[in-house]
């Protein structure tokens, strides 16, 4: 996967809130990250940590009875998207930005038939005929390695495996060749083998389609594969981002660590699989430092009393761990030096 350094999407400060019980709370706190053309941008952590929110919020579709309007910039092909009204923003979803969810059993409508759905957007958008409608859709079932597609197009949800129905949310999310596509833990209800197909199916159509990618995932082992830059979020925030090998080679924040050394080792190593103790805050608790504080094996007084903020280590890493950063920059400046030493 090649990328450049135009992003097709752009986010900056990103900010979304929820009511409940006692008020609003803050789910997602000034999240900002790019996605470049062409480019995978891995999206990891922990459940709740923010990444879902994040990204429906960037089509708006949390429901309004219970979310304020999120707050922020949201940059698409340079257009933002945070003042589009509902028609404008309707013409762009499921077009030029599209979304794969996580139950594909859910996202499918149980009452229409595979032809149906995904003749539905190719009419909206690109004013097709039925008839070439259902053409285009029997190429594209044919496109996600679906086998006898002609026949397949007119089955129900329930008549198709897990497999075969997110290769038809696929399908549906690709029919009008979007610029964007942001997968949202696309394999999650699958068991391991269908997971890599499917996989291995949205990294060739990335090629093939030559669509940026913005993959939401707790699994690290997929961000090692399919990932060209990652965003590590925590508790509503990006505490750090960097290109894939950078995080797996040397990561800046002790959460990032954490989840590196939760990874299953398939190399002989013989130590014990780690795990980081405590759980994410509740959103609605005010922490006054770092949100990881109180489950950092590295913590220090600052950490519990400043919030940190995310600061470059240089050109292509950002981290919001000061204690961590300084050892990086004191680690980079004794190593030029050394080689600037006769």
């Amino acid at each position: 996967m090649s990328a450049t350094n135009q992003p097709v999407l752009s986010v900056e400060d990103l900010t979304v809130e929820f009511r409940n019980e006692g008020g609003w709370v803050t789910a997602v706190r000034n999240v900002s990250f790019d996605v470049g053309e062409r480019e995978c941008l891995g999206i990891v952590g922990e459940s709740g940590s923010g990444k879902s929110v994040s990204a429906l919020a960037i089509l708006r579709l949390h429901a309004r009875a219970t979310s304020r309007t999120p707050t922020g910039q949201i940059l698409f092909q340079g257009r933002d998207l945070m003042t589009l009204s509902e028609p404008e923003l309707r013409a762009i979803r499921g077009s030029d930005i599209a979304m794969i969810f996580q139950d594909p059993m859910s996202s499918l409508n149980p009452v229409l038939t595979i032809a149906d759905q995904i003749i539905e957007p190719l009419r909206l958008h690109q004013g097709l005929t039925r008839a070439a409608a259902r053409k285009r859709a029997i190429e594209l079932l044919e496109l996600v390695r679906i086998p006898d597609a002609a026949r397949r197009v007119d089955e129900y949800p329930h008549r198709l495996s897990g497999g075969m129905r997110q290769r038809v949310v696929i399908a549906i999310a690709i029919a009008c060749q979007p610029k964007l596509l942001i997968a949202d833990e696309p394999t999650t209800a699958l068991d391991v083998t269908i997971q890599q197909q499917i996989l291995q199916l949205l990294k060739e159509l990335q090629s093939e389609l030559n669509m940026s990618v913005a993959l939401i995932t707790h699994d690290l082992g997929v961000i090692a594969e399919f990932a060209d830059r990652v965003v590590v979020m925590y508790a509503g925030q990006v505490i750090e981002s960097a290109p894939v090998e950078n995080i797996f080679v040397q990561p800046l924040h002790p959460y990032t660590e954490g989840l590196l050394a939760a990874i299953p080792r398939l190399d002989g190593g013989t130590g014990r699989l780690s795990s980081i103790a405590g759980s994410i805050p509740d959103p609605a608790l005010r922490i006054p430092g770092c949100r990881f504080s109180p489950r950092c094996p590295c913590a220090q007084q600052e950490c519990y009393t400043t919030a940190p903020a995310l600061i470059a280590a240089d050109a292509q890493r950002q981290s919001r761990c000061p204690p961590r950063l300084a050892q990086f920059v004191a680690a980079s400046s004794s190593a030029v030096a050394s080689i600037a030493s006769p």
